[in-house]
């Protein structure tokens, strides 16, 4: 997964992750409490990954760089079996500060997310093909709608 997000596309190769493996089942648990909503997962998480950002390295591709690195573990995460959960960070509640804090990020870093590591203990459902919103596709222009 590690060497997925590392072969991650980045503007001009400025490369501006980095990846905090987290295994300590004491620091899994404290994340599971970084945000009021939708960091649970790290209660029963075997491990995560924490993605944060040097945005001095390019002026404006930074969070997109370090969303592509994330897909990256998400879909190499998927592919091995393995169930994988991004929770959002930057600029929410005390979160940041309190993961900084955590993992002994630098104040010049900036924390994107973080993404739960284990085996589900429940399964979602695919999207069913006929349900999706095709109407979010355009031909050409905005206005002009793909049929199936």
């Amino acid at each position: 997964m590690l060497r997925c997000a590392l072969m991650s596309p980045s503007a001009k190769r400025t490369c501006p992750w980095e990846f905090i493996v987290v295994r300590d089942e004491t620091k899994l648990r404290a994340l599971s409490g970084c945000k009021t909503y939708g960091s649970k997962m790290f209660d029963t998480a075997m491990a995560g990954i924490v993605i944060a950002l040097d945005p001095t390295l390019c002026d404006n591709t930074w969070m997109a760089d370090g969303a592509i690195a994330a897909e990256h573990i998400l879909l190499a995460a998927a592919e091995q079996g393995i169930g994988a959960c991004w929770c959002h960070i930057y600029e929410r509640e005390e979160s940041e500060a309190m993961v900084k804090e955590l993992c002994a990020i630098p104040a010049d870093k900036v924390v994107l997310c973080a993404i739960a590591l284990g085996y589900p203990d429940e399964e979602h459902r695919n999207y069913e093909l006929d349900q999706l919103k095709y109407e979010k596709i355009h031909n050409e222009t905005y206005n002009s709608h793909n049929s199936r």
